[in-house]
């Protein structure tokens, strides 16, 4: 399947942001710990509830991507079986 420089950059950024939300839950645990172990859960949770927010995003922009280009396929295929269908044998 051919990607487009489009399509890289989200799957780029898709896997950033997986490392980003891992890699900065356990720093944002780290750096509230001396708060208290339910005061550095509760930041760490609301840290990993944006970057996943993040995540689903990204994802749905891949997923509607990929919805338009099959669209597209479709698209060409119906058209040409209605051009097979409309010439006269």
């Amino acid at each position: 399947m051919k990607r487009n420089t489009h399509d890289l950059l989200l799957s780029f950024l898709s896997g950033s942001s997986w490392a980003f939300a891992i890699i900065g839950a356990w720093v944002t645990f780290q750096s509230f710990v001396f708060l208290g172990l339910v005061t550095a859960l509760l930041f760490t949770f609301l840290f990993v509830f944006i970057a996943l927010f993040v995540i689903v995003i990204l994802e749905n922009l891949l997923l509607s991507r990929d919805r338009y280009d099959e669209t597209l396929k479709q698209t060409a295929l119906l058209e040409e079986i209605r051009d097979t269908v409309k010439t006269p044998s």
